[in-house]
């Protein structure tokens, strides 16, 4: 049985992409960088953001001062804006809801930076108590590299065989596969379901609700 449900935030609890690239194409254009359309934004995300605003910048662009320079544009904006158009996915609040109500431990591992995550889901899950909150901390690798999900085990205080982690990356896939963990993956985020496959989780779902089964696996 899993007493610990590891959640991925951008793409897998909460549709933050139209945000993302919001701020991001106002801290292009400040500077003087072409945009791009929101779609684009799904494959620029997943690994922080200093690897977004490296995704974004055009060829030959690319150097370590511009990436600060559109992170500093970024974060200024992006800090009064990253709710704007965000929401949850469907049946994610009613899912957080009955594993709350089940005594199974929750807690998100995300690769966004940890002042945005931590002031993003208590807003959007307000009745939700989560064992830990952990984004892109100073000096913590980012995933798919496992220190994330090992903080979290450590503070959760079960075993890996008690743990699932769900996400809608590569980089999710990974850092299951990295932290020894089952994986799940999820339908009805920024990437393709093949992306998801290509690393053979143990569950693939469709739908919210979905995951409330695999409580007893």
């Amino acid at each position: 049985m899993k007493r610990l449900f590891i959640f991925d935030l951008d793409g897998t609890l909460l549709n933050t992409i139209a945000d993302l690239a919001q701020s991001t194409n106002y801290a292009l254009a400040k500077n003087g960088f072409p945009t791009h359309e929101v779609g684009a934004y799904n494959y620029f995300v997943g690994n922080g953001i200093n690897k977004l605003f490296e995704r974004a910048l055009p060829e030959g662009e690319k150097t370590e001062e511009n990436i600060l320079t559109i992170r500093r544009a970024f974060l200024a904006y992006y800090d009064i804006h990253n709710a704007d158009k965000s929401r949850p996915y469907p049946g994610i609040p009613e899912l957080l809801q009955a594993l709350q109500a089940k005594g199974v431990q929750i807690a998100v591992a995300s690769n966004k930076y940890q002042a945005a995550t931590e002031k993003l889901v208590p807003h959007f899950f307000p009745d939700i108590h989560f064992t830990a909150i952990l984004g892109q901390r100073e000096g913590v690798p980012t995933k798919p590299d496992p220190a994330i999900v090992h903080d979290i085990l450590s503070l959760a205080g079960v075993s890996k065989a008690e743990t699932l982690y769900i996400g809608d990356s590569n980089v999710d896939m990974q850092t299951a596969l990295n932290s020894g963990v089952d994986a799940c993956g999820v339908a009805w985020g920024f990437r393709p379901v093949s992306e998801l496959e290509a690393f053979h989780p143990r569950f693939v779902v469709h739908r919210a609700e979905e995951i409330l089964a695999l409580l007893e696996v």
